[in-house]
């Protein structure tokens, strides 16, 4: 179980994973340093493109840190983090407006969205069960035990693997309204685009991460089960 060919590649896609995560680090704090041509912060540029798509009772709210910027669907808030608040650099924008992206997938029901959000009670117990039953059904040589433990570590794959459609959808409708509502100017889009992208490969990475964990689950089992 602790050691396995299939390590090699997880330990190749954790790598990833850190470099994904020093690149979303380098690539926003190059970009904080980069005025919006505009002159928009993130919470008005949030503001004017939660109005526009008619979301104009969805509250914009300060919280402290870095990249700690999100969209609440439960109490469908827009929280923004001091850089991404109160900057108007091309990073404050392109966040805040990622996020708003995220707030306008759930007033049109974005199908993935609401796939993420249905299954994340099951995906919560799951996750946490999962290691516990693996790694008991492994000590003891229990199959059937290890058998549930790839079904529940299945469904947080699958909330992984969901969560990337959605991220890319939100930086998608983000580009889009920050071009036609003139957040930015058509040479800043590039720009824009780094940011988002550098984003997103955490997400890539750390569904590449989960998937390979799967698998080798899934071959150790099968070569057990023999």
């Amino acid at each position: 179980m602790f050691f396995h060919p299939m390590d090699f590649l997880i330990l190749i896609a954790f790598g990833l994973s850190l470099w994904a995560q020093f690149r979303v680090n380098s690539t926003f704090n190059r970009f904080a340093e980069v005025p919006v041509s505009t002159g928009l912060t993130g919470a008005e540029a949030a503001r004017r493109m939660l109005d526009a798509n008619g979301l104009g009772n969805i509250p914009i709210e300060h919280i402290p840190g870095t990249l700690t910027d999100h969209y609440d669907p439960i109490s469908k808030t827009v929280r923004l983090s001091d850089p991404v608040f109160s900057g108007s650099s091309i990073s404050a924008v392109s966040v805040a407006c990622h996020e708003v992206g995220h707030a306008i997938q759930h007033k049109v029901a974005y199908p993935m969205l609401v796939a993420r959000h249905y299954i994340f009670p099951v995906v919560n117990f799951a996750s946490g069960m999962a290691p516990i039953l693996l790694i008991a059904g492994f000590l003891m040589n229990w199959m059937n035990l290890v058998l549930l433990g790839i079904i529940f570590f299945s469904a947080a794959v699958a909330f992984q693997l969901i969560t990337l459609p959605v991220e890319f959808n939100a930086s998608s409708r983000a580009r889009t309204v920050m071009v036609q509502m003139g957040f930015i100017r058509n040479a800043e889009e590039e720009s824009v685009g780094k940011v988002l992208n550098a984003a997103a490969l955490t997400y890539v990475a750390a569904a590449l991460i989960s998937v390979l964990q799967l698998l080798k689950f899934v071959m150790i089992f099968a070569n057990n089960r023999d």
